[in-house]
């Protein structure tokens, strides 16, 4: 496994100010996020390419994928799974991965930390959700990626959308899918990089020797942390061109010239090349730019993908994992939802008492002209029920008795309370819950 050196992995340097734009603007997309993602979806992609701000990426994550409307559709579906007690043949195996997961992050690090029961608890609720498919030792550290993101419930979610929608059929039993995307890739880097699809030819090496940890871990054990974050924002947005568009990079450079090549005269020397990636070529910059300006389009991955599929039904008959269409990025799994979906409606980033001035702001705070409207409809009715009944309403009202009790007011127990309100805004859980930064535990999930 590569070590990378510290000053490899750092993330690029982006000015405070540039980083706090790049904030606000991402919280308004948020905010607002239907309305983007069916008008603005350009503008979304490129702010991706130019990177998601650290402090929102797990919920940029949860948006783009669809992970957030599918918690929405499946309330407490993930607590039913959690408490389930789960298959025995796929628990031991889940228990023994878990500390091959970034062991030396600090989430990870303990056995039996909190990170560690966190992703037992994702990885086996998976396995209950899709029992057809079970576990592959491939998704903890997808699920260990998005877990360093978000709490389990959402990194359940996130996972089972890019095991359906973005990589789906990968982690089946038969791995047929990584092997058909394997021939696609090799497909590819001949129009990419004619001397290193050349080379591979003539070594034959078979593309799932290199490319199988690539596609089916998207990357997180391969390239340097800050490459990682970098291509899981494009490839949240994008789809899985991005995850072509990366593996063909790295071929590209690694064996695309003869100069690089004299180093590599047997399969063993060009499987070590492949291992063994110069740090110049994953640093965070230089991939994410080379990535954006290949010219490979999700069109050409699925008219690749029909073509490789029908030389695979002639040489080895029908495929036996039959996994649903793939989908390319957000705005295709936006469109391929069953509607009607719940609109999002994220609370604001900052709440505040109803009468507190806004922070930088001068005297009171004025509500909203709809809000404004209401409260003076309900200050009228309240008026005239205070005024006292003319002698006409009095006489109507003595003959009407107590047969017809009032309306306006619903009984005490009857009144729905948010137990949130009801909480002292001093205590604990207050504080544990709602946070400065969002009322979403998962906005603040750094």
């Amino acid at each position: 496994m590569k070590v990378f050196r510290l000053e490899d992995s750092q993330l690029e340097e982006v000015p405070l100010e540039v980083l706090r734009q790049r904030e606000s603007k991402w919280l308004d997309m948020l905010n607002n996020w239907d309305k983007w993602m069916a008008k603005k979806h350009k503008k979304i992609r490129l702010r991706c390419q130019k990177g998601i701000p650290p402090s929102l990426r797990g919920r940029a994550w949860q948006y783009l994928s669809g992970g957030k409307v599918k918690l929405q559709q499946n309330p407490g579906k993930f607590d039913e799974l959690d408490m389930s007690p789960g298959d025995p043949k796929w628990l031991d195996v889940i228990e023994r991965d878990l500390h091959r997961q970034f062991p030396f992050h600090e989430m990870f690090v303990s056995r039996g930390g909190h990170g560690q029961q966190d992703l037992f608890r994702v990885l086996k609720a998976y396995t209950l959700y899709r029992p057809e498919e079970g576990y592959c030792q491939a998704q903890a550290p997808i699920a260990a990626v998005l877990l360093m993101h978000m709490p389990a419930e959402q990194a359940f979610w996130c996972l089972v959308q890019i095991c359906e929608k973005y990589l789906p059929g990968y982690y089946s039993e038969k791995l047929e899918a990584i092997q058909l995307d394997g021939e696609i890739l090799f497909s590819l880097l001949q129009k990419v990089s004619p001397v290193a699809h050349k080379h591979l030819s003539q070594q034959k090496i078979d593309p799932l020797l290199y490319m199988t940890e690539w596609f089916m871990c998207a990357f997180s054990r391969t390239l340097p942390w800050s490459s990682v974050l970098r291509v899981w924002d494009m490839f949240f947005c994008e789809g899985v061109k991005i995850i072509f568009r990366v593996g063909l990079v790295l071929l590209k450079h690694a064996l695309g010239s003869p100069e690089k090549l004299k180093a590599c005269q047997g399969q063993y020397e060009t499987i070590e090349r492949l291992r063994s990636l110069s740090p110049k070529v994953m640093q965070e910059a230089f991939l994410v730019q080379e990535v954006v300006e290949l010219p490979v389009t999700e069109h050409q991955i699925e008219r690749e993908h029909l073509i490789q599929l029908r030389r695979w039904q002639e040489t080895r008959g029908e495929l036996q994992c039959h996994s649903p269409p793939r989908l390319h990025g957000a705005k295709a799994i936006l469109e391929a939802e069953p509607g009607p979906w719940p609109t999002l409606q994220p609370s604001p980033s900052i709440r505040l008492p109803p009468d507190a001035p806004l922070p930088g702001s001068k005297g009171k705070y004025k509500p909203p002209k709809q809000v404004q409207k209401e409260q003076r409809k309900q200050a009228k009715a309240s008026g005239q029920r205070d005024k006292p009944p003319t002698p006409s309403q009095a006489k109507v009202a003595a003959a009407a008795g107590d047969t017809c009790p009032p309306q306006d007011v619903p009984p005490k127990d009857l009144v729905y309370q948010d137990p949130q309100d009801s909480a002292p805004q001093d205590s604990a859980y207050h504080c544990s819950q709602e946070s400065l930064t969002s009322q979403e535990s998962e906005d603040t999930y750094l």
